[in-house]
């Protein structure tokens, strides 16, 4: 599936994408089991499939196969009654799939050809830092600069969502705990980044994590690794690789993420950007007002996001 949050006529809600149309998960299945005459339809759908993502994701495994029932249900029954069970793609705003993530993790320095460009050795550990809900912004946003810094830098990234809660979990365990994947853009203040030896001001600024176009569930995609990735600016091409290229892998990450902190449903991995950051290119090129950035992730989807001044 490809899961999304959108909204419409002020309400927020989940979705799948099937042919450029969004089923409403949460109303389909409420109205199927309104259907099969469920006289508690509608505490049974609060329960499993709810309307917002993270509480979906909590109900796991179950709750993704209600979702696909509810789904074949919506293609064939399209209205019922008031009910509007699917919309074209157009007619709704698609958001982050995940908006209100509880724990957003950043692994840093995680491609080679990066490392290099950056004059660093590789890692015996991840490098990992913190971003924060307040970041999140969809596929149909614009990435907001705000007027203090010139420095604006884009970092395509390969991002991962949990599924269920995750302590210890061991390599080779550790696909079972990933709900989907998504395409990000860990957007940068340079400067801010760089004048402590902590990354955090110029990595949690608002709206600096551009995500979509939708998680792929990972019984979609069950190899996190071999995929491509690319990033161009205004079409011209600044970033590419492939998730083989990684240093330490969605699986390693996952077991070590694990070990320190409890991951939980709809929690965010961003798992690091490869060579040609705007940083380490000469001259130094940055992001300015009207650029388009556009990050493609083989068999996941093109993330693509307008530069637009803040005054």
């Amino acid at each position: 599936m490809k899961l999304i949050t959108f909204s419409r006529e002020g309400v927020t809600r989940i979705g799948a994408i099937v042919n450029e149309e969004v089923v409403d998960l949460h109303l389909s299945y409420r109205t199927m089991l309104e259907q099969e005459g469920k006289i508690r339809a509608q505490e049974i759908a609060d329960a499993f499939v709810p309307a917002d993502m993270t509480g979906f994701l909590q109900g796991g495994k179950e709750s993704m196969e209600l979702a696909k029932t509810a789904i074949d249900y919506a293609l064939t029954n399209k209205q019922v009654g008031d009910h509007k069970l699917v919309h074209a793609v157009s007619d709704v705003k698609v958001g982050a799939p995940v908006p209100k993530p509880g724990k957003i993790f950043a692994v840093g320095h995680n491609y080679r050809e990066h490392i290099l460009e950056m004059g660093r050795e590789l890692p015996s550990y991840p490098v990992v830092f913190a971003k924060f809900a307040n970041t999140v912004i969809g596929p149909q946003d614009d990435i907001p600069f705000y007027p203090i810094s010139e420095q604006l830098d884009y970092e395509a990234e390969f991002a991962f969502v949990i599924g269920k809660r995750a302590k210890d979990v061991s390599e080779e365990d550790a696909l079972d705990y990933v709900a989907g994947y998504a395409v990000s853009n860990d957007v940068t203040y340079r400067d801010f980044q760089r004048r402590t030896l902590q990354w955090l001001q110029g990595k949690t600024v608002d709206g600096s994590l551009p995500m979509g176009p939708w998680m792929v569930t990972s019984d979609e995609l069950t190899n996190p690794s071999g995929l491509e990735m690319v990033l161009t600016v205004n079409g011209e091409e600044r970033q590419r690789t492939n998730t083989a290229n990684q240093v330490f892998s969605v699986q390693y990450l996952v077991s070590f993420l694990s070990s320190i902190a409890t991951l939980e449903p709809g929690d965010i991995v961003i798992t690091g950007t490869p060579g040609g950051v705007g940083v380490a290119r000469e001259p130094q090129t940055w992001l300015k007002d009207g650029d388009v950035v556009s990050i493609s992730v083989e068999k996941v989807g093109t993330l693509t996001n307008t530069v637009k001044s803040v005054k």
